[in-house]
């Protein structure tokens, strides 16, 4: 019978006496104790109860204990309860705890309940354990698999039936495997189920072994069984028991490393200034580094597009917290700062996590820092981007922008921040620290004690926060470890802010200077959360940790940058007690403080259980083994020492004693030391009273393991250290991450094991990343239902209970979606599910960072002579104990080994990739009082040894081990590829070091090779491992191998290191399949984090019996006799091999540097792979023809099967020299061949003929698509698919043109074919790239708002088919979905909208190189790049471009022998050419290169002034064509418009390169970027690069054809290449080339309009559709402009710049070609605007009357082109307008030039009065007249102004009456107009001027007559100004006002007197009287002395 058995023991800490009683509750039913009565502190209960139980105990089950206080009388009360999941004890049948319990508020009071809970389930044995780790499969002998895993969860996970020994992970069958997959990066040892491996026996976790051969041919589809790597076909997860954890493999801290970073920011426009008659300047701040733009007067909504350029080299860390701060000052000149308009702030971390990392023509939103009431300042368009290293930035592209855009649609937020953000305060409360280090050296200490007297604490310490660009900082309390301040800082900011991170630094005040002491980063993001059920962002109170520098006290600190929050900090420093609270203002409410400067003020104190319950922690470790310690050390003695916060430090540590006297003087709960010892349970009291801690080994003597490491003679005694240390107990923080963290790791392995998958090209991705979905989702419902039981416990902070309601809810919803997307994965969407499944990835290991801290990291210190000299730093959650199994951190109780590395910034480059100290550690931390089970992962078979005075309860000091196995290893080191390259050959001299244990082997050095195929046995015999047999099988220890580059001389340079684990065979098992022979399989090769090769080898790890090596397997002998005594790899492990044929094509040598300052002149490649070769032709003279004279030649080989385990190969360079000398130029490894192997032609695809003819239909007219005979072709070729994905395309196409051919007709009178130039079509082109990006956009929003419905369906269990009926359900919940979506795909169909556009004919603008499009040209022709010189340590290898010396053009191609005969039998097949039939010859050749370069855009700026002078430079060969006389003045985005002719032979002259400098009129002139292109390849490609194919075929005007060819002679030329029938041109505009007909039209119009007929547009229509045709089809080169970025060797990386331009080459021996287009850039055309103001009316009146007192004005106009203001003119005053009105008749006439396509005036201005020459602006036009009122004696008053865009202005009204705000207010929907079509306008317009509230109001209307005419009209009939001759305008009729004439004088006088300077006037005579009456006393006084004096 099964039953559930709970003793309950006692009841401790009860406050006060009186009766008690309990109530333990089981699956809802409670049974009640006895009452015990009278009882003080403890209750003893010891009673038993038992439940009977029908069902299986569930992991998820509770047991509740309820203590009473017990009243005969009243009912009884609740002193506190207990819960627990019941998880630990289904699994061990048997657990005794002592727990606390909690009160109704879920706080954890001091009462506990000790209990012991049995259960007794029917088989006698603790419950199976399954939890979505592994399913129990049910047995199937007959070798099918249970691939998925519905069928096995849609029951209860564990059925009766099963075998233990069978366990499935995910959905893959488990083997017991010892590697991770081919090219695994080590994933070692996989938590196993639980502690019953003891249970189960040693049954092995294996399928029979016939089945696996079975499974594994089947998986392998058929191969040899030696073909595939077991391991990478099965989801290897080692059944392994629970004893090891992964070891982790990236050595190198990567943040803190300096990194380039480039800021561009391009400041274009503002608009909505508030401000009257403003002269704004825009200031851009960069962290401290300010730039301005230049000043516009007069205006508020300035255009500046001026671009910045910021350079940083810092780490990211720092880059990120940067602030970007764009403000507009207005009124800035050199005597006065300006005042400040608005502001806008954001950190450079969120421009960087954009979308390719910019923001582009967005608009900030300026605020007023000074008064948070004031709402919104105006706007800033701008683009911010922001380039790290080998970023690479897509510039939408850059056009004609039209100015109409939507400003509210476009602001510079982040997707899903409010674009109305309210104001808030942030308040950082900082409550007190402890634990501070003693920051003064110990001389000074001495000092100032013998000044002083005694000895204070000697730190003044102080809190800064810096939060926005704002720092806060607290009172400096003076001397002080444990200060308190209870203060807040407050810091005003818009909400959301734009800033991550607030900046926590504890700081030490000096007189001197200030230094950080620490730091501590709070990220918003991780302490809010903005969802729909979020939170605002809320923090504590609660402890932070900071860490940095050691705490050794000296003068100067090496690791200063540590405590700054700069890389990992390696010492504990402090910890600072916090909170962070939000309050979003109300910003109407009046008693509100407007400004936003950072306020301090205090707080009150906190209570000291807000933090929660002080408890007493227990921290054990044991060394199990200490290896690989650097010999550089020295062999002085070594120790280790283990820390937890200061606990355990020897420095400064805290000792018992003193934290207890420390507690009580800050009146803590903890009490005196005899206390402690009541506290604890009686039976305790004796073990604890005296534990003091242990927290560093002896020191030992390092033995020598090899010339590079010691190791310490650790065998069969062990040192362990103990630690207690008290901290608030929040391990609930710590259990949840942990929880998270675990089904991370189990989801990131499943990925990685489904890249491996892919990747290596195996069966059946799908499935198991099905698996991997399974498992997550079950991860997540597991979650759920943990965290579910702690909903109520974690009410410590108010983050705790949101946190966790969030993490619930994500966690819930990403496990709905996991099994959402799970039943999508299909094999065709196999890797964008892998994508959804990596951001789960990034979403849970986010989610799973806890941002409140509690119990500080455990740091590891290995010391020698007192010295620090490497460290590890441990997470305290990864080593933390819960009952739970889930919570559990993932090292607890685990042997991890642990590599120790250099502190701070010695750990960075190659210093730190040695590894200091190779661990084999065991650490358990947990609560005291559950420490029982401290031991229970250690490896078995060992003995405690405890300090010898004290009793039996305390922790071991040593463990002995009696048990011991003996081993062999044997090490298969069959070859590595891809090393790093270590000497300055470019190559290395490799070889590797093994290490097991404490022994380590060598393999031989192999010469020169980054490719070493050592083909090696290593044994290591009499290998010693401590502990159980079994165990050591399940769970061996890792082996290191460390690749190392033998020198001549000096030390062997490391090169890489990389783990992996042995496949073990006890002695009583048998050596043979499926594990063994072991199989090669990759490991990756680390070199600090990048990776630097690979490694493929096998290992084994063989137990020696009682029959010692005799019984092993034998090993065969030395083979080979001239290697010596080394072992080969044994043929069973060997791969099995075939023999390959290699040929390869010899081109040519290019680009050769010089070696040794001697130039390369007789060249020879060598090629070699597995030992074979073949050496190309000798090159005579390099300099004369670089190319081979030999063009094929092949060799053969033996290769292995399986493509994976090819071996790389090698091409190296050499230079022949005199007297038989060779010099080694530069060398390339071909580190993969898979992409050379042959692949005979699928015979399919040829027998096209018998399908039928196909016709392409291209004209829009007739649809002739005979879909009959597309849908008889033969299924399995692709051409149908490309015929039916054109079809669409061709459509698109066809109702463009329709579309096209309407405007066409409708403006015909506008697009003229004479106005037409190249730039027409450039700029029509850009438009239409534009519009399919926009279209692009909205159809993947469209795309993923499908993928919602559909996911949202599922969701709601609708079937697919029942879709389109609930389809507009649906559509209406998504409605709401982000408007921006919407907006975007309004904005790809308003080009419907679009007045429709003129058929202008186009050309291709691609936004990148055209190389990028076509596969770098490689279609038969491939660049290896050669390299020599060592390889550069950076993260990233980006330095391998300085390492270039040349590249190598040829090709590969390798196929098994015999070929089939079929190819060879071919017409024309030539034996010597192999497989490379029909390819060019490469003599050399004369060719004309034609660049045309259009223009460049985003220049980096070369000139102090942020500008540049740019010009162009090309060189080729030896010619280089230098265009300095035509530089473009201060320009960052030039237009040069310009063709080069160069002539060229390749292959000497191939490499074309484009520069552009910068213009300097003294110096020389700079470089600003230059791109590179390959010209040969281009010429050679089949995808023809020579001269772009156009669109349409015309003989003369702006699109005529340039090739020399007509597009008939080169689809002739193409048909005879390629061997196809065709071209045959037959009647109705048809031509047919193989099986396809295309469809064309057949006339052409000559210059004269006269049709004739041609073939060519038919011929052309084929070549554009080039890629359909059969076996030689493919996309040719369109004409086209290539945009290409600008690089500068100096900063490389970083985009300088991007150049559009095209090449054009035509060969010398065909005709030559036409002139060259003209891209010259547009001439601007000179323009009149004649604008006449006739009247005004209703302008507002400013001045009083002197006599009557009435209102009136005194008005005139003014006028201007914006960029022009100098040039403004002004109308007459019409005096004293008592109306309003005002009468003028005058003629403003302004002249300008004009560039028509952009829709931008042209301004040529000097600068300053020192430029040198003018500078070209580019400005829209935009007219702007003012109203104003006229004063005599002081400034003029503005009254009201409008700005008109002479492009898009609305229509005047026309009368006064109807002439109104709408139409400045609603300009978006009026219709407006544009001069330059209509050439005359009149009318009425509003003058407006903003009043205090900011709010529009109407002060005038102005009737005014705008006529524009070209400068040869204005010639013809020219005005003269204002009413002047010629053809005057007549005297306005203005009401006679002579009597006014005669008062105005003196009403100017009165407005004098009265207004402006009353009280001046009043102020100067009353000072006037009082200077006279002091005259008088003084004057008078002597006189009355004397009187008074003399009495008279």
């Amino acid at each position: 019978m099964m039953s559930l058995v709970v003793h309950l023991k006692t009841v401790a800490h009860l406050r006060g006496k009186g009766d008690r009683i309990a109530k333990v509750t089981f699956r809802g039913l409670p049974l009640y104790s006895r009452v015990a009565e009278n009882c003080g502190e403890v209750a003893h209960f010891n009673e038993t109860f038992r439940w009977p139980i029908a069902s299986r105990l569930d992991q998820n089950e509770m047991l509740e204990v309820q203590v009473y206080n017990y009243s005969k009388v009243f009912t009884n009360r609740l002193v506190g309860t207990f819960c627990m999941v019941l998880q630990k004890v289904a699994e061990e049948g048997h657990l005794e705890l002592t727990d606390t319990l909690i009160d109704d508020n879920n706080m954890s009071i001091k009462t506990s309940v000790t209990i012991d809970i049995r259960y007794q389930p029917m088989d006698g044995t603790g419950g199976m354990w399954s939890d979505g780790e592994f399913l129990d499969v049910p047995d199937d002998r007959d070798g099918m698999f249970a691939f998925e895993t519905d069928s096995l969860l849609s029951g209860q996970s564990h059925g009766s039936g099963t075998s233990p020994g069978r366990s499935l992970q995910g959905s893959i069958p488990t083997f017991r495997k010892a590697g991770r997959g081919v090219f695994s990066a080590m994933k070692l040892g996989k938590a196993k189920s639980s502690k019953d491996d003891h249970k189960r026996g040693d049954e092995p976790a294996i399928l029979e072994m016939e089945d696996l051969d079975k499974k594994a041919m089947r998986l392998a589809g058929m191969l040899e069984p030696d073909t595939i790597s077991l391991a990478s076909v099965t989801a290897v997860t080692t059944n392994v028991s629970n004893k090891r954890s992964k070891p982790d493999i990236k050595m190198e801290p990567s943040s803190g490393r300096p990194v380039d970073y480039q800021i561009s920011i391009t400041v274009i426009e503002a608009r909505q200034l508030i401000g009257l008659n403003m002269d704004p300047v825009v200031c851009v701040e960069v962290g401290d580094d300010k730039k301005y733009t230049s000043m516009k007067e007069s205006t508020n909504c300035p255009y500046y597009n001026e671009y910045f350029v910021f350079d940083f080299h810092v780490p990211p860390d720092v880059m990120f917290d940067k602030i970007i701060k764009l403000s507009v000052i207005h009124s800035k000149n050199l005597l006065r700062s300006g005042t400040l308009v608005g502001t806008f702030k954001m950190d450079v971390g969120t421009v960087y996590s954009q979308p390719e990392h910019q923001f582009y023509h967005k608009w900030a939103i300026l605020s007023d820092p000074d008064d948070i009431t004031a709402g919104c300042k105006g706007y800033v368009k701008c683009d911010i981007a922001v380039v790290g290293k080998g970023d690479n930035i897509k510039t939408p592209h850059k056009a004609n922008e039209t100015d109409e855009d939507d400003i509210e649609g476009n602001l510079l937020l982040p997707e899903g921040i409010p674009a109305e953000r309210q104001w808030a305060r942030f308040y950082v409360k900082i409550h007190r620290a402890e634990g501070l280090p003693k920051m003064n050296t110990s001389i000074m200490a001495n000092v100032k004690k013998a000044f002083i007297g005694e000895n204070r604490d000697l730190v003044d310490p102080y809190v800064q926060v810096q939060f926005s660009g704002q720092k806060g900082k607290t009172s400096v309390q003076k001397s002080s470890y444990e200060p308190i301040w209870n203060e807040q800082v407050i810091f005003t900011e818009l909400f959301p802010p734009l800033c991550k991170r607030i900046k926590v630094q504890i700081r030490d005040s000096d007189k001197v200077n200030d230094v950080a002491i620490g730091t501590h980063f709070i990220d918003l993001r991780k302490i809010s959360n903005d969802g729909d059920k979020g939170f605002l962002p809320t923090l504590g109170p609660a402890w932070v940790n900071m860490y940095g520098s050691t705490r050794q006290y000296t003068l100067m600190d090496e690791h200063q940058d540590l405590n700054d929050g700069l890389g990992e900090g390696v010492s504990f420093r402090a910890r600072l007690l916090i909170s962070v609270a939000v309050e979003i203002l109300d910003t109407t409410s009046p008693e509100i403080i407007c400004s936003t400067d950072v306020q301090v003020e205090p707080v009150s104190n906190i209570s000291e259980s807000a933090t929660g319950k002080m408890e007493e922690f227990f921290l054990f470790g044991s060394f199990l083994e200490a290896t690989m310690i650097d010999r550089k050390i020295g062999d002085k003695p070594i120790s280790f020492e283990i820390t937890i916060g200061n606990y355990g430090n020897h420095i400064d540590g805290v000792s018992k004693s003193s934290s207890v006297k420390k507690k009580k003087k800050e009146g803590e709960n903890q009490e005196e030391e005899n206390e402690l010892i009541q506290n604890s349970s009686e039976d305790e009291a004796d073990e604890d009273a005296d534990l003091t801690s242990v927290s560093s080994t002896p020191p030992m003597k390092p033995f020598i393991t090899d010339r590079n490491y010691f190791h310490l003679p650790y065998f069969e005694k062990k040192p362990c250290v103990y630690i207690k240390s008290w901290w608030q107990d929040q391990r609930r923080r710590l259990y949840n991450s942990n929880m998270m963290d675990k089904i991370a790791d189990k989801l990131e392995e499943g990925l990685n094991d489904v890249q491996e998958v892919i990747k290596t090209e195996k069966a059946f991705p799908e499935r198991r990343l099905r698996g991997v979905l399974e498992e997550l989702s079950i991860g997540c419902s597991r979650y759920v239902t943990l965290a579910n039981k702690d909903v109520n416990l974690a009410g410590r902070t108010k983050l705790d209970r949101e946190r966790l309601k969030s993490c619930m809810r994500e966690m819930d919803s990403m496990g709905q979606q996991a099994k959402q997307i799970r039943t999508q994965v299909k094999k065709n969407t196999v890797k964008e599910k892998l994508k959804l499944a990596q951001n789960f990835l990034q979403r849970l290991r986010f989610l799973a960072d806890e941002p409140q801290h509690s119990i500080p990291d455990v740091f590891i210190w290995m010391m020698s002579n007192n010295k620090r000299i490497a460290y590890a730093r441990i997470p305290s959650k990864d080593i933390l104990y819960s009952v739970v199994d889930e919570e559990t951190g993932k090292d607890c109780g685990k042997v991890k080994a642990v590599f120790l590395k250099l502190p701070g910034k010695k750990g960075f480059g190659p210093a730190g990739w040695t590894v200091q100290a190779k661990l084999e550690l065991y650490l358990w931390l947990g609560l005291n009082k559950s420490r029982k089970n401290f031991l229970h992962g250690l490896p078995n078979g060992f003995e405690e040894i405890r300090a010898t005075k004290m009793g039996h309860g305390l922790p071991p000091v040593t463990l002995v081990y009696d048990m011991k196995q003996v081993f062999q290893l044997r090490a298969h080191m069959y070859q590595a590829r891809s090393l790093f390259a270590a000497d300055s050959s470019g190559l290395s001299d490799p070889f590797a070091r093994v290490f097991f244990s404490s022994q380590s082997q060598v393999t031989e050095v192999l010469n020169e090779t980054l490719c070493p195929t050592w083909d090696q046995l290593l044994v290591f015999d009499d290998v010693e491992l401590f502990g159980e047999a079994t165990e050591l099988r399940d769970d061996p220890p890792i082996i290191v191998v460390e690749f190392y580059d033998q020198d001549t001389v000096g030390k062997a340079e490391f090169i890489g290191r990389t783990f992996a684990k042995p496949t073990i065979k006890m002695r009583d098992e048998p050596y043979g399949p499926p594990r063994f022979p072991p199989q090669l399989e990759y490991y990756q090769i680390y070199r600090g984090n990048s990776i630097a090769g690979e490694l493929l080898a096998a290992f084994e790890l063989l137990q020696v019996g009682q029959g010692g090596r005799a019984d092993l397997p034998p090993l065969e002998g030395p083979t080979d006799s001239e290697r010596g005594p080394i072992l080969p790899v044994p043929l069973g492990i060997r791969p099995v091999l075939s023999r390959y044929r290699i040929e390869v094509l010899f081109w040519g040598l290019r680009d050769l540097k010089r070696i040794n300052l001697a130039q390369v002149d007789r060249p020879r490649v060598d090629i070699e792979c597995a030992g074979r070769g073949v050496q190309s032709a000798l090159i005579q003279n390099y300099k004369k023809n670089p190319n081979f004279s030999t063009l094929v030649k092949w060799f053969e080989v033996d290769l292995p099967e399986n493509e994976l385990l090819h071996p790389p190969l090698n091409i190296r360079v050499v230079d022949c020299r005199a007297f038989g000398r060779y010099i080694l130029v530069g060398s390339h490894a071909v580190s993969t061949l898979r992409h050379y192997i042959y692949s005979p032609p699928d015979k399919s695809c040829n027998n096209w003929a018998t399908a039928g003819d196909v016709s392409v239909s291209l004209e829009a007219e007739p649809p002739i698509r005979k879909m009959d005979t597309v849908v008889k072709l033969d299924a399995m070729s692709d051409a149908v698919v490309k015929v039916d994905m054109n079809e669409d395309e061709s459509d698109k196409e066809k109702k463009k043109k329709k579309k096209k051919k309407k405007g066409g007709a409708e403006e015909e009178e506008e697009t003229d074919e004479r106005v037409l130039d190249w730039w027409s079509k450039y700029f029509a082109s850009i438009e239409t790239l534009k519009e399919n990006l926009r279209s692009q956009e909205a159809a993947q929003a469209e795309a993923e708002e499908r993928e919602d419905l559909e996911i949202a369906a599922e969701a709601a269990d609708i079937r697919p088919d029942d879709l389109h009926l609930k389809g507009s359900k649906m559509k209406e919940r998504f409605k709401e979905k982000k408007s921006s979506k919407q907006k975007r795909s309004q904005a790809a169909d308003g080009s419907e909208k679009r007045p429709p556009k003129a058929r202008v004919d186009e050309l291709v603008v691609y936004n990148r190189e055209l190389e990028s499009e076509y596969g770098n040209f490689e279609d038969w022709l491939h660049t290896f790049n050669l390299y020599r010189g060592k390889a550069g340590d950076d993260d990233e290898h980006a330095l391998d471009d300085d390492r270039i010396v040349g590249r190598f053009k040829g090709s590969l191609c390798m196929y098994k022998v015999p070929l089939s005969q079929e190819i060879t039998r071919e017409a024309g097949y030539d034996p010597n050419m192999g497989m490379f039939q029909s390819i060019p010859h490469n003599d050399p050749i004369h060719v004309l290169v034609r660049v045309y370069v259009v223009r460049a855009t985003d220049l980096h700026p070369a000139d102090i002034n942020g500008k540049a002078d740019p010009y162009v430079v090309i060189k080729l060969g030896k010619s280089e064509v230098k265009d300095k006389e035509n530089y473009i003045s201060k320009q960052l985005n030039p237009v040069f418009g310009k063709s080069f002719d160069i002539e060229a032979t390749f292959p000497m002259e191939s490499m074309l390169t484009v520069s552009v400098y910068d213009w300097d009129l003294v110096g020389t002139d700079d470089l600003i970027g230059e791109t590179k292109i390959d010209l040969e390849n281009r010429f050679y490609s089949k995808f023809r690069a020579t001269c772009g194919i156009a669109s349409n075929y015309s003989m003369h005007g702006y699109n005529i054809w340039r090739d020399p060819m007509k597009p008939s002679q080169i689809l002739a030329k193409l048909c005879k290449e390629g061997k196809i029938d065709g071209p045959h041109y037959g009647p109705g505009g048809k031509v047919k080339v193989a099986n396809r007909i295309f469809t064309g039209p057949t006339e052409i119009e000559d210059e004269n309009g006269l049709k004739k007929q041609t073939e060519e547009h038919l011929a052309l229509s084929v070549l554009n559709h080039w890629e359909e045709i059969p076996r030689v089809g493919c996309k040719l080169v369109p004409e086209h402009v290539e945009t290409r970025p600008l690089l500068n060797p100096d900063k490389p990386g970083i985009e300088q710049g991007r150049l559009e331009m095209w090449v054009d080459m035509f060969p010398m021996d065909m005709p030559a070609p036409g002139p060259a287009i003209d891209i010259s850039p547009r001439k601007p055309k000179r323009y009149e605007l004649r604008v006449i103001i006739w009247n005004t009316d209703e302008v507002i009146l400013e001045d009083d009357d002197y006599f009557t007192g009435e209102k009136s004005s005194d008005i005139f106009v003014r006028g201007w082109l914006k960029g022009q203001q100098e040039d403004k003119q002004d109308t007459d005053v019409h005096y004293h307008s008592l109306t309003g009105e005002g009468n003028f008749n005058w003629r403003f006439v302004f002249p300008f030039d004009y560039l028509v396509a952009e829709e931008k005036i042209i301004i040529s201005k000097k600068e300053s009065m020192f430029s040198w020459d003018e500078t070209e602006y580019k400005i829209p036009p935009r007219l702007t007249m003012q109203v104003w009122d006229a004063d005599h004696f002081s400034a003029d008053d503005f009254l009201g102004a409008i700005e008109l865009d002479l492009n898009r202005f609305p229509r005047g009204a026309k009368t006064a009456k109807q002439c109104n705000l709408d139409m400045i207010r609603n300009e978006q929907e009026l219709p407006t107009i544009s001069i330059f079509k209509q050439k005359r306008v009149k009318g009425w317009w509003p003058f407006v001027a903003r009043d205090e509230n900011d709010e529009m109001e109407l002060t005038g209307k102005v009737e005014a007559e705008l006529h524009l005419v070209t400068a040869e009209e204005a010639e013809k009939s020219p005005v003269g100004l204002g009413r002047n001759e010629p053809d005057p305008l007549e005297k306005p009729n203005r009401p006679d006002t002579t009597f006014l004439w005669f008062l105005s004088p003196l009403k100017a006088i009165r407005y004098l007197v009265c207004n402006r300077y009353k009280w001046l006037i009043i102020k100067i005579v009353l000072a006037l009287l009082l200077l006279i009456m002091i005259g008088l006393f003084l004057y008078s006084m002597p006189g009355y002395l004397v009187k008074k004096l003399l009495g008279a």
